[in-house]
Parts: structure tokens; sequence; C-alpha cells
């Protein structure tokens, strides 16, 4: 059983070895100012939105497009309606947005979904007119000084530039905002502090820019794994390009509520992140060797912690299992693991206390649910564990839709927020 205990504490200290850096990234934007800006110069940009099934909410994303504070002559918005068996073709089209089907069940997912779209904008406009392209998901809704901001970094030369990812439906329920938290904390305590220290940020699945030259060199769209934002960041990375961010651009999007939705959608990503590394794994640690920090920071980005506390949770489910067979005393195990399953409690606490306590402002939910959420944080984070081992054995993993139904405007997103605090202080008593 000493083994056990030494499994435990080698793991603890690789933890520490690779991730002490990321909780001094909590101090960065508190501490570093921002650097100069350059002058800003217009820009004329595409909108790529890839949709399947997405009637009920794709309109109100094209509305905050149109509200934008940007000129919007230079801005135009296209759409794919990928395999879509409802309105949002139409419903999309009668927004304002340019619109394209796609049919093709043998080529499924967001990036086939995106070099269609791609391909169909060449083909309309052969004269290639924009500088940049954002992606955007249909749930999504942006800040009315969104594409402003972010032309504003995209204009400081960054060929790649993310932004603020906040979630409509925090206040939903642990899971909602359990992916909340994670986004806020990513945006706030990781991709802020980067771009600070001036190293390379990360893309996130949607809020983004990329520029006509970063199109060219990739030749095209040519991101298809089931982590392709992952995929295209690290692409970049381990040829040298460092990606901007941009804190000040903030967009919306709809987490998932229901557990088994949510499985589905992170075993994909936990799978994802093993192609990528698989795929790329040598040229990231071929650029640590080199003295790259960004190739090193994307590494742990998708790697090791979900790895080390698979290891940990089998070392010590191993362990007990022996002793129990062998009719030894376990009671060591049982100590180990409460050990480190408190102490992995406690740490993502921090992890995810400092991100609600920084960005309390900004998640719209009753401040009940920001305290009792945080605290349910790191039940969310521990369902990781099954679904690391999941990805690593699951005979097929596949992209699936995820169902979205919240469709609100930026102004109802913070009214509903604000409405159920009121009715919180304000409801009577049962003695009134």
């Amino acid at each position: 059983m000493d083994a056990v205990k030494t499994i435990n504490y080698i793991i603890s200290i690789v933890f520490i070895l690779c991730y002490s850096y990321q909780f001094m990234y909590m101090l960065v934007p508190y501490i570093i100012k921002d650097r100069p800006r350059k002058p800003v110069k217009p820009h004329r940009y595409a909108v790529l939105i890839s949709a399947r099934n997405e009637e009920a909410v794709i309109a109100k994303l094209i509305e905050s497009i149109r509200r934008q504070s940007y000129d919007l002559g230079l801005v135009t918005t296209f759409v794919v309606a990928d395999n879509c068996t409802d309105a949002t073709a139409r419903v999309a089209a009668e927004a304002g947005a340019v619109v394209f089907e796609r049919f093709d069940t043998s080529r499924v997912g967001k990036g086939y979904a995106l070099r269609y779209l791609l391909r169909k904008i060449d083909e309309l406009f052969p004269e290639r007119p924009f500088d940049g392209y954002f992606v955007f998901d249909a749930d999504n809704v942006l800040e009315e000084n969104y594409i402003e901001e972010m032309n504003k970094t995209f204009s400081d030369g960054y060929e790649i530039v993310t932004s603020y990812r906040n979630s409509k439906n925090f206040g939903d329920n642990w899971i909602s905002s359990g992916y909340a938290l994670w986004f806020l904390r990513e945006s706030q305590f990781l991709n802020h502090a980067r771009m600070k220290l001036g190293t390379s940020c990360a893309v996130s699945g949607t809020g983004f820019l990329f520029s006509q030259k970063v199109l060219d060199e990739c030749g095209g769209w040519n991101f298809f794994l089931l982590t392709e934002d992952i995929e295209f960041t690290v692409h970049n990375v381990v040829r040298g390009l460092k990606i901007g961010y941009c804190h000040e651009a903030v967009l919306y999007d709809e987490q998932p509520t229901r557990f088994r939705q949510s499985w589905n959608q992170r075993l994909r990503w936990a799978r994802g992140y093993l192609q990528v590394f698989g795929k790329y794994g040598g040229d990231l640690l071929a650029g640590i060797a080199h003295g790259s920090f960004s190739c090193f920071d994307m590494t742990m980005n998708i790697m090791p912690a979900a790895v080390l506390t698979f290891v940990g949770v089998f070392a010590n489910g191993a362990a007990a299992v022996l002793g129990l067979a062998t009719g030894r005393d376990i009671s060591v195990v049982g100590e180990s693991l409460l050990s480190m399953l408190l102490n992995t409690y406690l740490t993502l606490i921090v992890i995810g206390g400092g991100a609600t306590i920084s960005e309390w402002k900004r998640i719209y939910a009753p401040t009940w649910k920001k305290i009792a959420f945080t605290l349910t944080f790191p039940f969310f984070m521990f369902t990781y564990i099954p679904i690391s081992f999941a990805a690593l054995f699951a005979r097929r993993v596949t992209w699936k839709p995820i169902v979205h139904t919240r469709s609100a405007s930026l102004q109802e997103i913070r009214a509903a927020a604000e409405t159920l605090s009121c009715l919180l202080y304000t409801s009577p008593s049962p003695r009134d």
C-alpha cells in the first residue's frame, strides 16, 4: 500500500510542475498593464455561421450582428444550413444572412461545414474582398461593440483573435454553470493572462477571427478532427503564429443542461484532445525542446490534467480491489484517495471561486446561484474522470449536434437575471 501513497505523491508533484504557472496566470490580469495599441484600421469581414437545425436561435445571433456599432457596410453574414431538417435556412435568410444549404451525411461536423461555406464564398466573391473571417455558433449572441473591439486587436497585427466567452444560461443548473465557469476562467485567467504576457492564446470553439492570410497559408479550412478549434490552434502555434485575445469583445452562448448531452459533448472533446496530440504531439514536443513556451502551454492545455487524474483514481481503485482480494488492510488506500479528492476539490474551488469573484458583474444570475454553483463546480469537473476513461477506450466517438432552445437577445439575457434578483428580494414572506 506504500506504493499507492508513492504514486499519489508523484502525481501531485507532476501536477504542480505542470500547472503551477496557471495559478500564477490568475494574478497577471491585475498586475500587468495592457500593451499600447496600434492605430485602428477599417477591415472588411465575413461572418461564418455553421448551423444544424438551429431555427430556434439563429435569428437572435444575426440580429445581434446587425446591431453592431461597427460599420455594417464592411460586414457580410454567411450561414451554412448543414444537413438541416427544419427551417434554419429560411429563418437565417429572412434575418438578413446569405445562406447556403449543405447535405452530406458522410462528412459530418463543423469542420466540413466551414470548408464548404468558405468554398462557396470564394465562388461568390472571386475577388476575395474579405480581410478576415469571424466564426460563430448559431446559439451565440454578441455585445454591441463586439466587432469594433475585435477589429482593434486585429489592427494590432494579430492574424487570429479569440474573444471573451460568457453564457446565456449560467443559472439553469450545476451543468450549465460548470461549463460557464470553465469558459470564464479560460477567458480571464488563461487567454487574458497570455495576451498580457505576450504568449499565444487559444481558440475555444466559437467567437474567433482569422485573416485571409492565415486561410491561404493553411491551404483553406482543413481542420476536421473532433475538436477542430484545438486543431486549428495547435496547427498555427507550432508554426510560430501568435494568437491574440480581445477581452472587451464579449459573446454569450447556451450551455447544455442535461447530463447525457454534456457527456456526449465532453466525450467528443476528450477524444478530440487525444486526436490533436496524436497528430501534433511530436511538433509540440519539438517546439518545447526549442524553447517555445506557447508549445508547452498548449500541451498542458490538451493533455496532462485528465490523464493524471485518471491514473491517480485508477491506481487507488486497483489497489483497493487488490487489497480486498488478498485480505489486506485498505484503510491507507481509502485515506490516500480521500486526501487526493479533497485536495482536488479545494483546488477546483479556488479556480471556480476565482472566476466567480473576478467576473461577478458579468455573470447574469442571482447571487445565491453564483455562490451555490461555485461550490458544485468541482463535481462538474470530477465527471471528466469517467469521460476521460471512456475517451481512451470508446470504439467510436462522433460529432453529435447540441439542441439549442434558448432564444434571447442581449437585452433579454441581462433583464432575466435582473428580474430574478428583484423577485428574490421583493417577494413577501409566508408571514405576510
